[in-house]
């Protein structure tokens, strides 16, 4: 098994910046705000021919062991902290070169002592300095001989993370496996997004709060059932563009975005206690735009009386009359119910999305659509669809050939992948139903003055 190694130090230290710099990504989100980073984040780093773990956690603010038995936001992401060194085969300690020795700095190096593990003292923000003259302060902090990095421009980072390794054993890598499904869980803020992730895991791994906009960055997760494997990826709450006014929310926002177009499946989750909202609507759009396969989990349905459960289902089909191909769940992700048929649906929504059609009978069901409902006129004219072939896989996309195809309205264009849908049994995923239209071969000689499209000369009267 890989080794795992955390950044752990006080906020705005750079322990994301560094943790992209290791992953080669953008996965964590960096700016010049303190506090951002609140759940831990995991991501693969490599040093020569050597693979590792790598996990962000959260700014401390405190002595781990004062904030115990605490429930504010900063007990919450210390305890992420505890549970990422529970994890740690390592720990890299984040200070800044430029603020020096902060108590904060003295008192995690005497937790990170109580701990055990290895521990290196990474001197971050050093650019322009000399190394030594760097890190002499911070040979107080009884860890070891520190080092000077700049994690934003990348000095010093890998002799880091080479004397980080060099104590611990090789793994060998395994190969990455093919298959895994990526979940996305998306919804409005305080939907019951990260109370859903944590209870497909079956432990509290996300921070939940009752106050919308806990999650700000996008935390993957990996996940084994039975004997399928899963990457779960708890997203920051998307609100209407003109509600969004913080920067970091829209960094966020983003984020979430990127998340969903890295997904094989998203998981939209929808407040049942407030119904269905135009923002619903809205990020379920731009899923499907992305091509991503759709499940619905409609939660806190415990809370909804029964008076009013049947409203709101009937408000489901009439507000997203668009989502009529995947599957709706309603569950309570607080109590657990409902909850253990999502992977069934999402096991269906992969499957579909990756499914192969085969050209000939592609080729049958176009026929027969064609056949039931023509193509309506559009200037007098009608397409003329005459085969259809796979261009692609998740979402499946049909390639259609023929005459004036170009002009099919999106209408009809719906019905031809609402057929090829129902046809191949695909559920949770859209069909994306592209249109090739032929050349006219007459077209050139009606440009050149029309002469070119008669069969041959015409003979003069005698």
């Amino acid at each position: 098994m890989k080794p795992v190694v955390v950044l752990v130090g006080r906020p705005n230290v750079g322990k994301s910046t560094l943790f992209n710099r290791l992953t080669r990504s953008r996965a964590a989100l960096v700016a010049d705000a303190p506090g951002l980073t609140r759940d831990r984040q995991y991501g693969d780093g490599r040093v020569g021919d050597r693979p590792y773990f790598v996990v962000d956690t959260g700014g401390v603010v405190a002595s781990l062991a004062s904030t115990k038995g605490r429930g504010d936001m900063t007990a919450h992401v210390a305890s992420q902290v505890r549970a990422a060194l529970v994890e740690a085969d390592a720990v890299i300690l984040i200070v800044d070169a430029r603020e020096g020795i902060h108590p904060v700095d003295r008192e995690l190096a005497a937790d990170l002592r109580r701990h055990g593990k290895p521990v290196w003292v990474a001197v971050n923000k050093a650019e322009g300095h000399d190394p030594s003259t760097a890190v002499a302060e911070f040979h107080a902090l009884g860890l070891g001989e520190p080092m000077a990095v700049s994690a934003a421009h990348g000095e010093g980072v890998e002799e880091l993370m080479q004397r980080a390794l060099a104590t611990l054993p090789v793994a060998e890598e395994a190969e990455p496996e093919e298959g895994v499904p990526r979940i996305a869980v998306i919804g409005k803020p305080n939907a019951g997004k990260s109370t859903l992730v944590n209870a497909l895991l079956g432990e509290e791994r996300v921070v939940v709060s009752d106050a919308p906009g806990t999650t700000r960055d996008s935390i993957r997760v990996p996940l084994e059932r039975g004997d399928r494997r899963y990457i779960l990826i708890d997203t920051a709450g998307v609100r209407r563009r003109s509600k969004v006014e913080e920067p970091l929310e829209k960094f966020s926002v983003l984020k979430t975005l990127q998340a969903i177009d890295e997904a094989d499946v998203a998981i939209l989750v929808i407040d049942a206690s407030t119904g269905v909202s135009e923002q619903d609507a809205s990020l379920s759009g731009y899923a499907l735009e992305a091509g991503r396969a759709l499940v619905v989990a409609v939660n806190k349905w415990d809370a909804v009386p029964d008076s009013d459960r049947a409203w709101i289902k009937r408000e489901f089909e009439r507000k997203l009359p668009f989502l009529e191909f995947a599957r709706v769940h309603y569950i309570s992700a607080r109590e657990g119910t409902g909850v253990g048929g999502l992977f069934a649906s999402v096991d269906e929504a992969y499957a579909s999305a990756h499914c192969t059609l085969p050209t000939p009978r592609l080729n049958r069901i176009l026929k027969d659509a064609v056949t039931a409902t023509p193509p309506p006129l559009v200037r007098g004219r009608r397409a003329r669809p005459k085969y259809a072939h796979q261009g692609g896989k998740n979402p499946p996309r049909v390639i259609i050939h023929g005459n004036q195809v170009g002009s099919l309205s999106k209408s009809y264009r719906r019905y031809l992948a609402n057929c090829f849908r129902k046809a191949f049994h695909l559920v949770g995923t859209p069909v994306r139903i592209e249109c090739r239209q032929e050349e006219n071969p007459y077209q050139e000689g009606k440009k050149a003055g029309g002469k070119a499209g008669r069969r041959g000369p015409s003979r003069k009267r005698r």
